[in-house]
C-alpha cells in the first residue's frame, strides 16, 4: 500500500481508520467508536472504552513472552554507568512503586508532579502513575522553585516525586532546595513528596512530609492495572504561553496509546524488540512519547541518557551509544546535531563508531536547516528525516511515513502531513493560500487521537489559543507554505514572520541562507523595530571551530548572500557574530527574548532559558551595531 493509499483511507473514512488503529491496543471495554464530538470545537477519542496505560507498556508484554526482553537502557557518561532493566524487572519495580503509592492514598484522577533527571525512575514514575489511573505532570528537573510553584498551583497534587538531584556535566544540581522553595511559595501543599536519593548528593528530607524512595516501597503489596475511561487525562504537561501562566496540555489515556502505537512503524520504521532512542528529557513532550510511552507501548527498547551532544566526554557520544546499544531508529534535535557539527565538522568522531544498525535519524523541535541535515546525511551515510509536530500534538503533524514508503526527501521541508491531519495555509481572513504562498499553518478539526482535547482547568483560554483565530481550524502558531506535491514548508513561528516596508518575510528563510554559508555553525535572525522600515533583520552567527578569520569579513559575506539568495527586498545588512545563542533548556533559541533586548524593552527572564548570562552576551553584542540601549 503506497503512503497516498493510507492518507486518503484516513481522509474517506476517519472512523474505520481510528478504530482499526484501536486494534493494536489491549483494551478493558473496547471502544464502541472512534470520535465523539462534544460540539463547539471539543471532540474526544476512544472515551467509552476503557484501558490501562501500564498494562499496554509493560504487563501484555511480559505475558506475551517477552519478559526478558530488554525495556530501558540507561546510559549515564554524567556518572560513567549504563544499566538494563528487561520488561519483567520493570512490571516489578512499577508495580511495587504504585503499590506504595496507593498505600499513601495516591487514587485514579489525583495528580502527581515528577520532578526527575534522565534516570529510569522517572520513567518508573510515569508509568507506576498511569498504573493506578493518577494523572502525572512531569516538570523538567531543575526548573527554577517559581516555576515549580506555579504548576503546583495549577494542577494542584497530592503528591510530588522528586529526586535529590541532576547531574549536568562537572555540576550537581540541587534539586530539593527547588522543591522545598516551591513547597514554600505555593498556595497549595501537598500531601507528601517521594524523593529519590542519588549517590551523588542525599538530601535531607523534612519527616511530616517527605518519604525516601526505597523506604516507603517496603513490604507493600504491588498494585495491579486500573482501568480508566478512553478520555481519562494520562497527564498534563506545561507548555510555556508566550504570556502569563504556562498552558497545561492535557492528553487522554486512550487516543494517547492507538495513536503513539501507531506511530512506531509507520514513521520511525521499528519492529518490536529493535532499539529506538530519542535523545531529549522527560520533561519535554518528546520525552513524554518516545522515551517513555511510544518505544514500551510498541515493544521496543528505549534509551534513558543522561548526557549531552558534546563534552560528555567529547562529539562523539551519540556514535559510541548508536553502536554499543544498536539503535536502529535515532530521533533528537536539530540544535543537537548542529552542537556535534560545530565540534567535529569534518565528521572524525563518525568514523570511530560502528553505525551499522542505524537505519535513520530523525529531527525535530525547530526547523532542521538544510545545511545540518546534508551534513548530517553525508556524515552518517543514512537518511535524514525532518518532522514536524508540537507539544500540544503530541506526535507528528508532518513527517516521513518511513514504515510505509519512503518518499522523496525535500530539503528543508518535513514532507506530508500524516493520517488524521489536514494541514491547511490560511491568509488573515481564513482563506486557502496557493501552493508556493506564505500562510498562517491551520489543521482542520477534529485533530486526530492523541493530540490535546483542551487545556488542564483553562477551557476558555484553549479556544482563544487554538481555535478562534480560524473557526473550524486548530490554529499551529506556525507560518509556512505548501508546495505543489503537498510537502510542507514550516519558515517560522508566525511571531517570526517580519513585516519589512510591507514585504512578510521569514526569518526561518534567512536563517537558511546564513547557515549555508562556510564558517557558521549556528545562527539566528530576528525582526527588530525600525522606524522607516517598521521591522528590520538582524543576523546573529556561531562560528564552526577553527574559523579565525575578521569578523568583519564573514558578516559582509553573510550580508552579500542574503542579497543574493533572498534579494534587497530582504533588507539584511546588520550581522554579529556572538559565542553563543540563547537557548531554552530543550534547545530552542529565545528569538523573542532577543528581539526584546534590541529593542529596549523590558522583558521577563524565560523560565526555560538554559544560561542566562548569555543574555548579556547578546545585549553587549547589539550594542556594536548600534542596538540594545537603553
Amino acid at each position: 500500500m503506497s503512503f497516498s493509499d493510507v492518507y486518503n483511507s484516513w481522509k474517506a473514512d476517519p472512523e474505520g481508520f481510528w478504530m482499526e488503529a484501536a486494534q493494536a491496543i489491549d483494551w478493558g471495554t473496547p471502544p464502541t467508536k472512534a470520535l465523539t464530538d462534544k460540539g463547539n470545537g471539543l471532540y474526544e477519542w476512544f472515551a467509552d472504552g476503557t484501558v490501562n496505560t501500564c498494562w499496554n507498556a509493560v504487563d501484555r508484554h511480559v505475558l506475551a513472552g517477552h519478559g526478558q526482553r530488554v525495556a530501558i537502557i540507561h546510559d549515564s557518561p554524567i556518572t560513567q554507568s549504563k544499566h538494563e532493566i528487561t520488561y519483567e524487572e520493570l512490571q516489578t519495580r512499577v508495580s511495587l512503586l504504585a503499590g506504595a503509592l496507593k498505600a499513601k492514598g495516591i487514587e485514579a484522577g489525583d495528580r502527581v508532579i515528577i520532578y526527575m533527571p534522565m534516570v529510569p525512575e522517572a520513567i518508573e514514575a510515569m508509568l507506576a502513575c498511569a498504573r493506578i489511573g493518577a494523572i502525572h505532570s512531569v516538570v523538567f528537573g531543575g526548573f527554577a522553585a517559581n516555576e515549580l510553584a506555579v504548576r503546583i498551583d495549577d494542577c494542584t497534587p497530592k503528591a510530588i516525586i522528586a529526586a535529590s538531584c541532576g547531574l549536568e556535566p562537572g555540576r550537581v544540581v540541587h534539586y530539593k532546595p527547588l522543591l522545598d522553595g516551591a513547597i514554600e511559595l505555593a498556595t497549595h501543599k501537598p500531601e507528601f513528596c517521594v524523593v529519590f536519593q542519588r549517590e551523588q548528593e542525599v538530601a535531607k528530607l523534612k519527616e511530616d512530609r517527605d518519604v525516601d524512595w526505597h523506604g516507603f516501597q517496603a513490604g507493600v503489596a504491588p498494585a495491579d492495572c486500573v482501568n480508566v475511561p478512553g478520555n481519562h487525562p494520562a497527564y498534563i504537561l506545561y507548555t510555556s504561553g508566550t504570556t502569563g501562566a504556562p498552558k497545561g496540555v492535557v492528553r487522554h489515556t486512550g487516543g494517547h496509546l492507538v495513536a503513539l502505537n501507531w506511530t512506531m512503524k509507520n514513521i520511525y520504521n521499528v519492529d518490536p524488540g529493535d532499539v529506538f532512542w530519542a535523545a531529549s528529557d522527560v520533561g519535554w513532550v518528546v520525552g513524554h512519547s518516545y522515551i517513555c510511552y511510544a518505544p514500551l507501548v510498541h515493544g521496543n527498547t528505549t534509551i534513558v541518557f543522561e548526557g549531552k551532544p558534546v563534552g560528555t566526554p567529547d562529539a562523539g557520544t551519540f556514535w559510541r551509544v548508536i553502536q554499543e546499544h544498536n539503535v536502529v531508529s535515532f530521533f533528537t534535535a536539530p540544535t543537537a546535531i548542529r552542537a556535534v557539527k560545530r565540534e567535529d565538522p569534518k565528521g572524525e568522531f563518525i568514523k570511530k563508531y560502528d553505525l551499522s544498525s542505524l537505519k535513520a535519524l530523525y529531527l525535530a523541535g525547530e526547523r532542521a536547516d538544510p545545511d545540518t541535515i546534508e551534513w548530517a546525511g553525508k556524515a552518517l551515510g543514512v537518511p535524514v528525516y525532518d518532522h514536524w509536530w508540537q507539544t500540544e500534538t503530541g506526535w507528528t503533524i508532518a513527517g516521513m511515513p518511513a514504515g510505509i514508503e519512503t518518499l522523496p526527501v525535500k530539503i528543508g521541508s518535513p514532507s506530508v502531513p500524516m493520517p488524521g491531519y489536514d494541514v491547511q495555509m490560511l491568509d488573515d481572513a481564513g482563506h486557502p493560500m496557493p501552493a508556493g504562498e506564505l500562510g498562517a499553518i491551520a489543521i482542520k478539526l477534529p485533530l486526530p487521537p492523541g493530540t490535546l482535547p483542551t487545556l488542564w482547568n483553562a477551557e476558555d483560554r484553549f479556544r482563544t489559543s487554538y481555535l478562534t483565530a480560524f473557526p473550524g481550524y486548530y490554529e499551529t502558531g506556525d507560518a509556512g507554505m505548501k508546495d505543489e506535491d503537498g510537502y510542507l514548508y514550516i519558515m517560522a513561528r508566525t511571531d517570526d514572520v517580519i513585516n519589512v516596508a510591507g514585504h512578510r518575510l521569514s526569518t526561518g528563510g534567512m536563517e537558511e541562507v546564513l547557515a549555508g554559508h562556510p564558517d557558521v555553525a549556528e545562527c539566528a535572525v530576528i525582526g527588530v523595530s525600525d522606524a522607516l522600515k517598521g521591522q528590520m533583520p538582524v543576523g546573529f552567527l556561531c562560528l564552526s571551530k577553527g574559523v579565525n578569520r575578521p569578523h568583519a569579513e564573514i558578516t559582509a559575506e553573510v550580508v552579500k548572500l542574503v542579497r543574493d539568495k533572498i534579494g534587497p527586498v530582504a533588507a539584511f545588512k546588520l550581522a554579529v557574530v556572538v559565542d553563543r545563542l540563547p537557548k531554552t533548556r530543550s534547545g530552542k533559541i529565545l528569538r523573542a527574548t532577543m528581539v526584546k533586548i534590541a529593542d529596549g524593552e523590558a522583558f521577563k527572564m524565560p523560565a526555560t532559558i538554559d544560561d542566562p548570562a548569555i543574555l548579556d552576551e547578546i545585549k553587549a553584542a547589539l550594542q556594536t551595531i548600534g542596538y540594545a540601549k537603553g
